[in-house]
């Protein structure tokens, strides 16, 4: 167990969440009326900057697959997304489409949790006692007609800017991989800073990636647990570095972004509940980061162009994203 760790009173959950939500909260620090929360931190010449870091044209997509062999297991009625043709080649092929001059075509449908695959938790997505990001009661932010203020359609344009990767599992692990309950703190993060170098440094409006080899793992051996079980992540005790880097949003290659099972005796998702509605953190889960990682590797650069807009269902508390990476 490090020195971070080391300060929690593992029984006492609760004063710890209220402690770090407290130290590390931003309520009114945009406005009452704010609905982005961190991606603030991002402006027009952090984009520009961003923008420069693309010099060969190379492109990656963090996102799993969007179907039916996907991570979910069922747990709160998330499950794997549903494919279904509306009109198919066959359909064409027999004529029954009933179009002229032998135009045929092809259509589908989706049906699935917004959450299924590759997404960012939006701020309406979790409650601290009742409240929402910036103070709002849930009541009156999360109704059965969505979220009314923080809905994910809010942040469509915002998510551009320098990303940052973090390859926890390559420099803390072994073979690329970190184990489950590997409780990532402060000091480690600094760790895998100072191992990757200068192009690794977290600042200000950054969307910081952090991997731990955990989609590797699951896809060597199979799903199993991924969605909901144990896993490598954040430490509770990141609250504070996340909060002081002044970063736009962070995303992980595992199920639950913390690490799992949680550092209290009887805890759910703790860190969520101070970043998401406290901090005004967005946070984004099941990112693929494999292939980013191995080219980062190779040329000893961490940082690059990153645009992850999410698809911005109106009223929605978190959405799935096609994240590209542009170095």
């Amino acid at each position: 167990m490090t020195d971070d760790q080391s300060r929690l009173d593992r029984s006492d959950p609760t004063g710890a969440i209220a402690a770090a939500a407290a130290e590390f909260g931003n309520w009114g620090r945009w406005g009452d009326d704010d609905v982005l929360g961190t991606l603030n931190f991002i402006d027009a010449a952090k984009r520009l900057a961003a923008a420069g870091l693309v010099t060969r044209g190379a492109a990656f997509s963090l996102a799993q697959s969007f179907d039916g062999n996907g991570p979910q297991n069922g747990w709160r009625r998330r499950t794997n997304p549903v494919h279904t043709m509306l009109d198919t080649g066959v359909d064409a092929a027999l004529g029954n489409q009933g179009f002229p001059h032998g135009l045929g075509g092809a259509d589908d449908v989706v049906f699935m949790p917004l959450q299924a695959s590759t997404q960012w938790d939006g701020l309406g997505h979790i409650f601290d006692h009742g409240r929402t990001w910036n103070g709002r009661p849930s009541q009156d932010v999360v109704t059965s007609e969505g979220d009314l203020r923080t809905g994910i359609q809010t942040t469509a344009d915002r998510f551009v800017s320098r990303g940052v990767l973090l390859d926890a599992g390559r420099v803390l692990g072994t073979d690329g991989e970190l184990p489950d309950g590997f409780a990532i703190t402060p000091a480690q993060l600094d760790e895998v800073i100072d191992a990757q170098g200068a192009s690794a440094e977290v600042g200000r409006g950054d969307i910081v990636l952090v991997r731990t080899g955990r989609l590797t793992r699951a896809r060597r051996e199979g799903w199993g647990d991924y969605a909901g079980g144990a896993s490598a992540g954040l430490s509770f005790t990141s609250a504070g570095w996340l909060h002081s880097h002044e970063i736009a949003a962070v995303a992980t290659d595992t199920w639950g972004f913390e690490v799992r099972p949680n550092e209290f005796d009887v805890a759910f998702q703790p860190l969520h509940q101070v970043v998401i509605p406290n901090m005004g953190l967005f946070i984004g889960e099941m990112w693929d980061l494999d292939a980013l990682a191995d080219d980062c590797a190779s040329d000893s650069r961490y940082d690059f162009l990153l645009t992850a807009a999410p698809i911005p269902f109106t009223g929605a508390v978190g959405a799935p994203v096609n994240p590209i990476a542009l170095k």
